[in-house]
């Protein structure tokens, strides 16, 4: 319930904001998704966590369509075991309609991490007994061409009051599931978390992103994923890894 209310004042904040060009279209998942994020918060959302990992903002695939932080529409539904209710936002680019659990485009990230995970542990329920997956940013933001943007490609005047929102979120999530250590998947949201979290005693640790436009990732991001989270200590079941589980 913690999660929900926090979220919920997020949520709040977020309508306040705005931003010019080059962004054309924001999406906020986490208020017309919200239906399926709270079951997200329902079912896994309980601390204590041994691991986050911090994700950088919705994919267009995703968490854009589902409510859910690497969201890949079938990991969803037959993984994750959610369903819930997403309405169409607002304010919608024309290439890229939100379409729920009825998305048939599948997010590359999402697929991979969600599916590595269910290689590892079998079931969600096991891999989100220890584990939790939160994005740092909440909104995705879209390009006139319907290209997505990144938040760190945007203009700093715009994401101060961003990440500054960002920021406390990351501190209450972390407060709420208490995790011994936030692994940022990549560098951006490595970065974040080592600015956020710094002095708080919460060690912070980097895994590789599993984005297609990673060459690395392609050539097998959950070799890459298994050898990040040995080195970090943590331990992973069926990976060969010598982390040791905490």
């Amino acid at each position: 319930m913690a999660l929900q209310q926090t979220t919920m004042n997020v949520v709040r904040e977020l309508r306040e904001l705005s931003f010019s060009d080059p962004v054309a279209c924001v999406y906020n998942p986490l208020d017309y998704a919200f239906d399926l994020h709270r079951a997200w918060l329902d079912r896994y959302g309980h601390a204590p966590k041994e691991v986050l990992l911090l994700g950088m903002n919705p994919g267009p695939f995703g968490m854009v369509q589902t409510g859910v932080p690497f969201g890949e529409v079938e990991a969803v539904r037959s993984f994750l075991g959610l369903t819930g209710i997403v309405h169409r936002p607002a304010h919608e680019h024309a290439k890229r309609p939100v379409l729920g659990l009825a998305c048939t485009r599948s997010e590359v990230s999402g697929r991979r991490l969600w599916g590595w995970a269910a290689s590892r542990f079998v079931t969600a329920s096991r891999f989100l007994q220890r584990f939790f997956v939160h994005n740092y940013c909440p909104l995705a933001f879209v390009g006139e061409s319907g290209a997505n943007l990144t938040p760190d490609k945007l203009d700093r005047t715009e994401t101060a009051p961003l990440f500054r929102i960002c920021d406390r979120f990351l501190l209450q999530v972390v407060e709420a599931l208490r995790p011994r250590i936030v692994v940022g998947v990549g560098a951006f949201a490595e970065a974040r978390a080592r600015a956020v979290l710094g002095g708080l005693g919460v060690q912070v640790g980097r895994m590789p992103h599993p984005s297609p436009a990673s060459p690395a990732s392609n050539q097998g991001w959950d070799r890459l994923a298994d050898e990040a989270l040995a080195a970090l200590h943590i331990g992973v079941p069926g990976s060969g890894g010598v982390g040791t589980a905490g």
